[in-house]
């Protein structure tokens, strides 16, 4: 990284932040964000800086230093440890008031405009440049198994030649991980602000590996709801989509950002060890990157058999309607011709049972086979007539 040239405005950061703050609209960040903001945004009865810090320490050699509590005692050291390029200071803050931030901002002249996202936050991952400061932010992912969903965090990073910030919003993911894993190996440490940074770069990308199989476990999962008929898979094809997109989101920007550290690291000759580190997290990415895309992919195609398997369900079901609307047709068909045979001799006998007198056919010697010819005539012919119709 570059020497460092402190900019002449820092020590009036937080004044001109308030300042603006009452006069320009609404970051668009923040404006674009639906999700509640419950941070202060007034520095009235807002804590001191120090009851957000999570941890904060100077190492010198990789070796973390005794004595500062509070973030002016630990720039302070920061700013006497002997052999100033041996020194780092590391300080994790959660969940800071603007306030809060902006006194750290004072004490290590950050950007304004970082600053300002990370007061914001909710923002896409990026790797920017301030001067001699990266600015970098990141978004790490959680499967969680009983709800069957993905939770996102944020981490945004401010990176120096001798300090690094770390600033979280959400309890996940807990650094202090990374941060005893350092301590524990302090070459690595020694190697300054670049080794903290790959070694949380490392940690969000390992922690996407859960990630990976649980969404993979629930696709398997809805690729058998799918082909069972299950109803309600729809909405969970749906909702699953949505997390693969966010989860998408988090990690395919760190190809970039990947890239462009590494090129940043041999073009201020970082140690080629830390190179080679950074080079695996960065194919560790790719893989994950390649995975989501790959998710994506087979949940469109899900989604198209899922909607060819409804379509062809509900044409099965028309055509069974169908067919028994046909055979209730036919059987009606049948009772209609049999309906109509048995009119024809109830007609007959009906006329000649009203007995009138006056009755010609009643004195024909020959007018009851005449009848029962009759009626056996027309039966036939109507039988012959709705057989060759197909009625019967």
């Amino acid at each position: 990284m570059a020497q460092r040239n402190p900019l002449a405005w820092l020590p009036s950061i937080r004044d001109a932040q308030q300042a603006r703050r009452s006069t320009r609209p609404q970051p668009p960040e923040r404006s674009m964000d639906p999700r509640a903001d419950h941070r202060p945004h007034s520095d009235e009865g807002t804590p001191p800086v120090q009851d957000s810090v999570i941890d904060a320490a100077v190492y010198v050699d990789g070796r973390r230093q005794e004595g500062p509590v509070d973030i002016s005692d630990v720039a302070d050291l920061h700013r006497r440890t002997p052999g100033h390029a041996g020194g780092l200071a590391w300080i994790g803050l959660l969940r800071p008031a603007s306030s809060q931030l902006l006194e750290v901002a004072e004490e290590f002249g950050l950007h304004a405009l970082a600053v300002e996202d990370a007061i914001v936050a909710h923002q896409r991952p990026k790797l920017e440049r301030y001067d001699d400061t990266l600015f970098v932010v990141l978004k790490s992912a959680h499967y969680l198994d009983a709800a069957e969903e993905v939770e996102f965090g944020e981490i945004h990073l401010f990176v120096g030649r001798h300090f690094i910030i770390t600033v979280r919003h959400t309890d996940a993911p807990d650094l202090s991980v990374v941060r005893k894993r350092l301590e524990d190996e302090p070459d690595l440490l020694a190697l300054g602000p670049e080794a903290v940074l790959y070694a949380i770069l490392d940690a969000v990308v390992d922690g996407y590996a859960p990630v990976v199989a649980g969404l993979q476990n629930d696709i398997d999962e809805i690729e058998t709801q799918v082909f069972a008929g299950d109803p309600a898979v729809s909405r969970r094809i749906y909702k699953l989509s949505r997390e693969v997109i966010e989860f998408q989101r988090a990690a395919q920007p760190l190809l970039p950002m990947l890239r462009s550290l590494n090129e940043g690291f041999e073009k201020y000759d970082t140690d080629a060890e830390l190179r080679r580190y950074l080079r695996d997290v960065a194919d560790h990415a790719t893989t994950v990157a390649e995975r989501v895309s790959g998710f994506r992919d087979m949940l469109q195609n899900i989604l198209t058999v899922n909607a060819t398997l409804v379509t062809e369900a509900q044409n099965d079901e028309m055509r069974r309607v169908t067919e028994a609307s046909y055979l209730q047709g036919e059987q009606v068909k049948k009772i209609s011709a049999w309906a109509a045979i048995l009119f024809a001799p109830s007609l007959i006998t009906g006329v000649y049972g009203m007995n009138f007198t006056h009755m010609p056919e009643l004195d024909w010697v020959l007018g009851y086979p005449w009848a029962l010819v009759l009626m056996l005539g027309i039966s036939v012919a109507l039988y012959v007539v709705f057989k060759w119709r197909k009625w019967m």
